[in-house]
């Protein structure tokens, strides 16, 4: 008799990403011969998918699902026209909420779509029941009505005193867990000041990353288009091109380094190298072309391996505007790199100001100030990379609070 549990974890798709990377860090730390594991992702796209564990059974993509984040007009080309006339109803409500509320961002039109479409959606594994049933990315509303299960949990990846989100529907979802994980207490306290009645069902669970794996990838080649140049200093970011991401504001603040370098007769000036994709490229190839910084910033897009860059570079920089818990401020650390963060609320999970990073304030010119007085400071940076030497940052054992949540 097959005496192990069985566990279900749902994600849109495997694109890079620091929850996806979080999802691929727990995956690979499981103890599977406790858990057999399924992996439902919505759209079988991505370039992690590749890095799912070879124990962990990937279930076939279901069609409708793979509409929910495609373009209306192509859904409703393909044949799926109820979700797409769903779609549009969500955009219907999403609009006359926004006259009501003028929320500050677009994430509350998320809790419209899937309060719309999930109803239309096909049962996964229905013939199936799980022991414990994982929803990773917002919204939660597929594993709770989709997926038979003895108990379900869901992940918060993000600070929620930064978006603006439907707090009825969202409390409808959120409420309907046996579990709310969060990755971290500054993540805890933000959530619960939106969703005060949610707090005894919260369970902390880190991001899981593996120092193993980060360093093998790191050395698995020797990028080309990053070259180390005499008297350039290369800086990096690794995300999504996305608002919280601040990747706007890199051109400005670069060419404020730069300035503030020549000011104090540095011989050095500034790279800053964005590796990602998203939704704001255009914007901010728009800004690069505003400050004059075409030959200083440069977008090198989507890199399915984005450590051999942390190694190459001299500074990793997390310019957010918020974050849950950068998994890339970590990766950078584990890679002994010395790291730069702007002073988001959640920054001092992960960064002891002075010790294993640097923290400067996220206004652009303060900034600037900031990474370029770090730059010049070649002592504070060598005490930060030995002591970065020094620490390990590996989490794996995370994966064994999997089993408070089957209990």
């Amino acid at each position: 008799m097959n005496s192990k549990k069985k566990l279900l974890f749902a994600i849109h798709y495997l694109e890079i990403g620091g929850a996806e990377m979080s999802l691929i860090g727990l995956l690979q730390a499981l103890d599977y011969t406790k858990y057999d594991v399924d992996l439902f992702v919505y759209s079988h796209r991505g370039e992690l998918m590749g890095l799912v564990p070879k124990e962990v059974n990937l279930l076939p993509e279901i069609e409708e699902y793979a509409q929910i984040e495609c373009p209306i007009k192509d859904v409703a080309a393909r044949g799926y026209l109820r979700i797409a006339l769903a779609r549009m109803r969500a955009k219907w409500d999403f609009n006359n909420y926004a006259k009501r509320k003028q929320p500050k961002d677009g994430s509350a039109i998320y809790s419209f779509v899937f309060k719309n479409v999930t109803p239309l959606l096909p049962a996964i594994n229905r013939e199936t029941e799980y022991d414990l049933a994982v929803s990773f990315l917002t919204p939660h509303n597929i594993v709770l009505e989709k997926v038979r299960a003895k108990r379900k949990a869901c992940w918060i990846h993000t600070d929620y005193s930064k978006i603006d989100v439907n707090e009825e529907l969202e409390q409808m979802v959120w409420s309907g867990y046996d579990y709310v994980v969060s990755i971290s207490d500054a993540v805890t306290k933000a959530f619960v000041k939106v969703f005060p009645s949610l707090g005894d069902k919260i369970v902390r669970i880190d991001n899981i990353l593996s120092p193993r794996f980060v360093r093998e990838r790191a050395a698995a080649f020797v990028p080309n288009d990053m070259p180390k140049e005499e008297n350039t200093i290369n800086l990096l970011s690794v995300g999504r091109f996305s608002y919280a991401k601040n990747y706007d504001n890199v051109p400005d603040i670069c060419r404020r380094i730069n300035h503030q370098l020549s000011l104090e007769n540095c011989p050095f000036s500034v790279k800053w190298y964005l590796i990602g994709y998203g939704g704001d490229e255009e914007l901010i190839r728009q800004r690069i072309k505003d400050a004059g910084m075409e030959g200083q910033v440069i977008l090198l897009g989507k890199r399915t391996n984005p450590y051999p860059y942390m190694t190459t570079c001299d500074i990793y920089v997390q310019p957010s505007r918020y974050e849950g818990n950068a998994v890339t401020v970590r990766e950078a650390q584990m890679l002994g790199k010395p790291v730069v963060a702007t002073d988001y609320q959640t920054v001092r999970n992960q960064i002891e100001n002075g010790v294993d990073g640097v923290i400067v304030p996220l206004e652009n010119e303060e900034c600037a100030k900031g990474i370029a007085a770090f730059i010049m400071d070649k002592k504070k940076q060598r005490r930060i990379a030995e002591y970065l030497e020094r620490h390990d940052y590996g989490n794996v054992d995370e994966a064994r609070k999997v089993e408070m949540l089957l209990k």
